[in-house]
């Protein structure tokens, strides 16, 4: 899934409309799915420990309900232990049930500027799933040890009851409110990925807003620090889940390949466009960590980056593969967000198994089998109404702005033409010409844009 991409003047609001039809996006649930949900929702934990003296607190945007994470930190000598509690859902929901059933029909919770359709209803999600700090809620609690250089390695995993003490957020939390450590455990993880040559990147928000002159335009959010930091316990968890299922002959693993020499010499062409100084001598890793998301070219780069890679997806566990993913440059697996990922659930299932010396579930060995196929669905789908959504705004964006000349340069030639790389907007565009080499600059003019077919249209300007 891309960064979000904000409206809130909703100036999208009927394109969204016509984007919610055309890709099915469901607006509820059936009503047998709800109805079982309230029943799940009613479910007394059992089997869990109780951990609610644990002082757990949870950090994300101010307005999300369903709340997958929960930390809280402690030391351990040189090293610091990060409990990271993730909501249970798989305590109210059963393999085979309807509230699982119409989950795989999902895959993921599919995102929109005006609103969500959730993989599990809200009664779940929002309310006795969610680590809410309204009381106890149950959680599958793992607890990584991450060393002063940054790598982590799973001390424990179990089922257990806590009470968040405070839901912080993003755009107001202060260093006081959080765990003591968090801001050392985040470097700490940080460092380590520069170390091993990661290229993993967090663009930024794009907002439709409008300019001073009136005008829509699409503007950058970059991430805040909290958000950057609150990132990094989140990815040192699901690396250490990767490392532990795979020593134990299981698991469901997210992989991708490194950009190839074509995608990073057109990386370049859009550096250039951008008026971006790469070294030719520098790599890929080391130039992405130079970009700062309060710059507008440099923030494109980084959308740029994000999507050069083969894509990323779903492999289980295989003797004679090994499993990599090169954005992360380590294994790495989803375990952290099964309100939102039905990938998520099985993991954390098969962890809890394989940290406590237990074989993992026959049921859950069955879906890692079924899930690279249903999560590409439901990944697939999530990408193209991104994408519409993407379309529309620049559609917006440009509207009314035919016959307005823009700077580009080339970025790649293929049977559909040239690839272009608007050098002021964040924009890339194809163009049907010929003469044209990747790298050079051109001038091209806006012929069409028109937000009801979400299409836009460039020629070059003689």
């Amino acid at each position: 899934m891309t960064r979000a991409l904000l409206d809130r003047d909703a100036a999208l609001a009927g394109g969204l409309a016509a984007i919610r039809a055309e890709f099915t996006v469901p607006a509820s649930f059936p009503r047998d799915v709800l109805a079982a949900a309230e029943v799940a929702a009613r479910r007394t934990p059992d089997a869990h420990r109780d951990r609610t003296a644990m002082p757990f607190v949870t950090l994300d945007p101010a307005t999300a309900t369903d709340l997958d994470q929960a930390f809280a930190i402690e030391a351990s000598g040189g090293d610091l232990l990060l409990h990271y509690a993730i909501a249970d859902i798989g305590w109210f929901v059963a393999d085979g049930d309807t509230v699982d059933h119409e989950a795989w029909t999902r895959g993921e919770t599919l995102y929109l500027p005006d609103g969500k359709a959730g993989l599990y209803p809200p009664v779940l999600a929002e309310g006795a799933a969610s680590l809410l700090p309204d009381g106890p809620r149950p959680a599958i609690v793992l607890t990584t040890r991450i060393a002063p250089d940054g790598s982590g390695r799973i001390e424990g995993v179990e089922r257990a009851v806590i009470r968040s003490r405070a839901k912080l957020a993003y755009d107001a939390v202060t260093a006081t409110d959080l765990p003591a450590g968090f801001a050392d455990i985040a470097r700490r993880i940080r460092a380590a990925e520069a170390a091993r040559g990661a290229t993993r990147v967090d663009p930024p928000d794009q907002e439709v807003t409008r300019g001073a002159d009136g005008r829509l335009m699409l503007a950058f959010r970059p991430l805040l620090e909290s958000e950057r930091d609150n990132a990094a316990l989140s990815l040192a968890t699901n690396m250490a889940v990767a490392d532990l299922l795979h020593a134990n002959a299981t698991g469901l693993f997210r992989v991708m390949e490194a950009p190839d020499a074509g995608a990073v010499a057109r990386l370049r062409r859009e550096a250039a466009a951008l008026g971006l100084t790469w070294p030719e001598a520098m790599p890929l890793a080391a130039f992405e960590r130079t970009l700062a998301a309060h710059d507008v070219a440099q923030a494109t780069m980084m959308l740029a980056i994000r999507r050069a890679g083969g894509g990323a997806r779903y492999e289980a566990y295989r003797a004679d593969v090994a499993p990599w993913h090169a954005a992360v440059a380590a294994r790495y697996a989803h375990a952290t967000a099964p309100l939102r990922r039905l990938a998520d659930r099985y993991v954390l299932t098969a962890a809890l198994a394989v940290a406590n010396g237990r074989p993992v579930p026959a049921a859950t060995t069955e879906a890692f089998a079924r899930l690279p196929k249903v999560m590409a669905t439901a990944d697939a789908r999530a990408g193209r109404i991104d994408r519409a959504v993407v379309d529309l705004a620049e559609a917006v964006m440009l509207q009314n702005r035919e016959g307005d000349s823009f700077a580009a340069v080339a970025t790649d030639i293929d049977d559909r033409g040239v690839r272009i790389q608007l050098c002021d907007l964040p924009i890339l565009a194809r163009v049907d010409t010929t003469g044209i080499a990747p790298g050079d600059p051109l001038t091209v003019r806006l012929t069409a844009a028109d937000p009801a077919t979400r299409q836009i249209s460039f020629a070059v300007k003689g």
